[in-house]
Parts: structure tokens; C-alpha cells; sequence
């Protein structure tokens, strides 16, 4: 896991972990420093002469130029002082280090989710919850950083700085060092072996508890009007209550479980020095004991919670397993090939799209939707799409605009079949208007030139196609015209002004293939005819495809594709359809 997120990481990201493996081995250094310390200093302090005629100390006392063992005790205490800053203030730097770097690799797995996730194909989030991804971007990706980075950092330091420890320890009394490490290790791993299903269960319980939560609010404040009128809000906050008490519940036990066994540990420590000193003052002269006592007891201090750190890095991986495998399945989302490539000018079209027996089913146990399709629809013309509920008409739209790919036969464009290459280019020229519009909470203009910064809109542009779709008007009655913020989903604006804010959007794109999916269902038939005489004054370069069930909707269409029963697909002219209906 750690190896799949690794190699997800920019490679500046990288290199600053293996910044931070450099930091780990200084602190490693200086804790060996501070903890060696404690010898001299200590013994200095209980029996100064022995220090004095010590062989090691003798550099030392020519270089201060120092005559008896008393003026030993002021530049050992500076010493001991100088190292046990330098240790801490190196502890604290990587500490900060740590920190900042595995949570902008947290940021760099989010982005990179995101990322994926919005080149999928249509398809893909057809079939998925929106608040699967929704979780996995915000909340497991924390969880991944927090449950692969951080533990893994967290055990190559405290790894180090036990390694160093343990070794200064054996200098010291290699016996008890032993005896210490062994015991509280093989305890740690009784831990470990007793509480790694119960880790396992609640990271499984966290991560399915987290996307219902997400979910019962999406649906919550998704369907306000429907819950507010059918007085609904107990379900959706039980709903909410059940997935939120789990998800907390769980991580209140991993959280125990991760830092219980601290407090034993100490515990037992402070009971294992007080056995050891009273061992060792019976085998000799308390004062010799001390110094001994106090490097131990300063090492045990230092090695416990180095032990209980590398103990929680791996409990908190454990408990954070499930959210990093779910997290790992969105990164390894597949990109498509023109991600990277430079922005593709539209593809050749002067003559006509044609579909050649085009059917389409979502996968090999649903049912067609649409059965060897054959259509050409020439540049410049006005075409209808009709048909009963369910009979493929938006599955259709979908795939002339690329968004679905046919199971079987092809799309051309001048006789240039479609397909991953050139499917970026030939959508440069569609715009489409679907029956829901999306808005952003911002202001109209922004809503207009949908996906351009505020510093790049065109405010020309986005008059005249708000002119064209019959808003301006209005528009320019509000206080603070194209300044006026939409709320949430354009909630404070009616179903019609959406609508028209969607048809501004698509003419402001200024393609040269309209697409329009029920985009006139919420208008009135006085501002839908305005609309459509404006659309279909755009001229003959502009090819417009119409879904309605309104017919006076395609009274302006050149043709009309009619789909029927048993996937029949008909070319048929408005007054055809009028004259069969009386």
C-alpha cells in the first residue's frame, strides 16, 4: 500500500521524505548524544575524582585547562544542557517536518483523486455514488496519509532512535538493557497479536460508516423541499445519527486501543528501575549506582515511548486500512491518453455526423437501449428527437456528444469515425443544454461562462447570449445585474430563469453543434417561442439537436428522428407528426 501511494506522490514530494530520513538519523545522533550525557554528568555530580582520572575525560580537561575534579561539574552541566536542547530542538524540527510533509502528501493523493475522477468516463460516474468519491477525496484520503505516511515515518524514526538508544544502553549494562528491550518488546507484540482483529473491524466499520454519512446528508439537503414537505427530517436525521455514533464509536475504540498499552508500559517501567536499583545497591556502593540508575532510567524514558509510537503508527495503519484500499482503488482510476497533451483544435466538420448500425447497451446483462441506429445529420440543420419515455433518446444525444461509446457500430464526423483520440476535438464544438441545469453559487456572469475564470470572461459575450436566450431583461432589472448570486443550485432563481441562465451558457460557448435535452420544458410557450426564433436565427453554420415532448418545440426542425417500439428509429417532418396525431 505504502509502495502504490508512493509512487502517486510528485517527485518533489519525494524527495523531501528522504529529506526527512536524513533529519531522523541527525536526531538519531543527538539522542545518543544526550543520552550519553547523563553519565558523566551524573557521576560528576556523586563522584567526582573517578570522572576527573577517567581516560576519556582527559582531552577534555587539557582543552579547558582544568587543575581539580570540582571544576569539572559547570562545563559538564553545560554539556549536559547543550545536548539536551540540541536533541529536543532537533526533535521538534522533525516533528514540523513530518507533519507539514505527509499532510501536503495528503493534499497531492487528493488532488490526484479529483483529478481522476473527473476525466472518467460518463459511464463511470453513472454508475457510481457520487458520495463514494465525495468521502474518498476529503475524509479517507486524510485517513490514508494519517494511516500510511505519518505511521510509516513515525516507525523509520522511532526505529532509529531506539537502535541508537539500545546501543548507548549496552554500554552501560548490557544486561538489564537486554532484559528491559525483550520484556516490553514481546509485551508490545502480545498487544499487537490481541488487539489486530479488532483494528481490523472497526477500520472496515469507519469506512462504510463515513460514505452512508456522507450520503444521508446528500440526500438530506439534496431533497430539502421534498423533506421539508413531507415532514421526513427524523429519517434522514436518524439516518444520519446511526452511520455518525458507528463511525465515532469505532475510532473511539481504535484510538483506546492505540493508547492504552502507554500507561502499562510506564508503569511497569518505573517498577522494573526500582527492582533494578535495588539489585544493583546491593552489589556495590550506591554512589557508583547512580550514574548507572539515571542513564538507564533516562534511556527506558526515551526507548518506552519510541516503542509506543512505532506500537501506535501500526495500530493507527490498521485501523486505517480500509479507508487507504478504498483510497488506492480511486488512484488507480484510469486516465485517458490526451490529459497531458496540449489543448486539440476541433476536428474537421463542414458536412455531416453520421451513425452506422450504432447500438448501445451499459453492459452485457442489461437490455438495448438503442439497435443498429442509422443516421447522417447534415451540417446546418434543425433535428428533433421524439419518443415515448425510455425509448434511448438522451442515451443517443449522449453518445453524438461523446459521452457515452457505442457497444456497437460507429460515429463519424466527415466520414472521421470517433474515437479516444479525437473524441476531445469533436466535443469542442458542442454545447448542450440539458433539462436540469447545474449553477454555482456565484453571481449570474459567472454561472454564463460556466468553467472560465472571473479574469478571463468575456462580458460582452455573456450579454449577447444572455440577450439571445431571452434574460437580459430581467437580468438587468435585479440590483446587482449580472452580479446577482444564483444560492446553491440556482435556488433562488425560478425553473424557467435556470433554464434560460443554461441556454446563455451553451450560446456564450459560441459551438457550432447545440445541443438541447428538454432545455425549453420549463418555459412558458410566449418566452420558448422568443427563445427558439433566436436560436434558430443563429444561421446555417450552427447545427441544432432538439430533444422535446412539447411538439411546437420542433416546429422549426428541418427533420425529426422519431424512435419508436422494438428500437424502429424514423426520419419523419413536423407536419407528418402533426397530420398522424389528428
Amino acid at each position: 500500500m505504502f509502495k502504490i501511494l508512493w509512487n502517486h506522490l510528485p517527485k518533489v514530494r519525494q524527495k523531501q521524505f528522504y529529506l526527512l530520513v536524513v533529519l531522523m538519523v541527525l536526531s538519531s545522533l543527538f539522542e545518543i548524544i544526550s543520552v550519553g550525557a547523563v553519565l558523566p554528568f551524573l557521576g560528576v555530580l556523586t563522584a567526582p575524582d573517578q570522572i576527573y582520572q577517567h581516560q576519556l575525560m582527559q582531552p577534555f580537561i587539557l582543552f579547558l585547562g582544568l587543575t581539580n575534579s570540582s571544576q569539572l561539574i559547570l562545563p559538564l552541566t553545560i554539556v549536559f544542557i547543550a545536548a539536551a536542547l540540541a536533541a529536543g530542538a532537533i526533535r521538534l524540527i522533525l516533528l514540523y517536518t513530518m507533519t507539514r510533509v505527509s499532510y501536503a502528501a495528503g493534499a497531492d493523493i487528493s488532488i490526484n483523486i479529483y483529478q481522476r475522477t473527473l476525466y472518467q468516463d460518463y459511464s463511470v460516474h453513472v454508475a457510481r455514488n457520487s458520495s463514494e468519491v465525495i468521502n474518498g477525496i476529503i475524509f479517507k484520503t486524510s485517513a490514508a496519509t494519517g494511516g500510511v505516511f505519518q505511521p510509516a515515518l513515525t516507525i523509520i524514526s522511532s526505529f532509529m532512535i531506539m537502535v541508537s538508544l539500545m546501543g548507548t544502553l549496552l554500554l552501560v549494562n548490557a544486561t538489564i538493557a537486554l532484559l528491559s528491550f525483550t520484556g516490553f518488546g514481546l509485551l508490545y507484540l502480545g498487544v499487537i497479536r490481541y488487539t489486530k482483529q479488532h483494528l481490523k473491524d472497526n477500520s472496515k466499520c469507519i469506512s462504510e460508516q463515513s460514505t452512508l454519512k456522507i450520503k444521508s446528508l446528500q440526500e438530506g439537503l439534496g431533497g430539502i423541499r421534498d423533506v421539508l414537505i413531507d415532514g421526513s427530517q427524523k429519517f434522514y436525521c436518524k439516518l444520519f445519527r446511526t452511520s455518525d455514533l458507528l463511525q465515532r464509536r469505532a475510532a473511539a475504540n481504535n484510538s483506546f486501543v492505540m493508547n492504552s498499552p502507554r500507561n502499562v508500559m510506564e508503569a511497569l517501567g518505573m517498577v522494573l528501575i526500582a527492582i533494578f536499583a535495588y539489585i544493583i545497591t546491593q552489589q556495590g556502593d550506591i554512589s557508583a549506582a547512580i550514574p548507572v540508575l539515571g542513564t538507564l532510567a533516562l534511556g527506558a524514558q526515551r526507548i518506552l515511548p519510541a516503542l509506543q509510537q512505532m506500537y501506535g503508527a501500526y495500530s493507527k495503519f490498521k485501523g486505517a486500512r480500509s479507508s487507504v484500499e478504498d483510497v488506492i482503488k480511486l488512484l488507480q482510476q484510469p486516465m485517458p491518453t490526451y490529459v497531458n497533451q496540449p489543448l486539440l483544435s476541433p476536428i474537421a466538420f463542414e458536412q455531416a455526423i453520421i451513425l452506422k448500425n450504432l447500438s448501445f447497451r451499459y453492459n452485457q446483462k442489461t437490455p438495448w437501449v438503442l439497435k443498429d441506429v442509422n443516421l447522417k445529420i447534415n451540417k446546418g440543420t434543425r433535428i428533433g428527437f421524439i419518443g415515448v419515455t425510455g425509448s434511448g433518446k438522451s442515451t443517443l444525444i449522449d453518445i453524438i456528444m461523446g459521452l457515452l461509446s457505442p457497444s456497437q457500430g460507429k460515429i463519424s464526423i466527415d466520414n472521421q469515425a470517433i474515437n479516444d483520440k479525437n473524441l476531445r476535438a469533436w466535443q469542442a464544438h458542442i454545447a448542450h443544454v440539458p433539462q436540469n441545469i447545474y449553477l454555482s453559487d456565484s453571481t449570474i456572469e459567472e454561472n454564463i461562462a460556466f468553467g472560465v475564470s472571473k479574469e478571463k470572461i468575456n462580458h460582452s459575450q455573456v450579454k449577447k447570449a444572455a440577450k439571445q436566450a431571452q434574460i437580459t431583461e430581467l437580468i438587468e432589472s435585479w440590483e446587482k445585474g449580472y452580479q446577482t448570486f444564483v444560492g446553491e443550485r440556482g435556488i433562488r432563481l425560478s425553473g424557467g430563469q435556470r433554464q434560460r441562465i443554461g441556454i446563455a451558457r451553451a450560446l456564450y460557448k459560441q459551438a457550432n453543434v447545440l445541443v438541447f435535452d428538454e432545455a425549453t420544458s420549463a418555459l412558458d410557450n410566449k418566452t420558448e417561442q422568443a427563445v427558439m426564433k433566436n436560436i434558430e436565427d443563429l444561421g446555417k453554420e450552427i447545427t441544432i439537436l432538439i430533444i422535446a415532448h412539447r411538439l411546437t418545440t420542433l416546429k422549426g426542425c428541418d427533420q425529426i428522428v422519431e424512435l419508436g417500439k422494438n428500437h424502429k428509429v424514423n426520419m419523419v417532418s413536423y407536419e407528418q407528426i402533426i397530420n398522424n396525431k389528428n
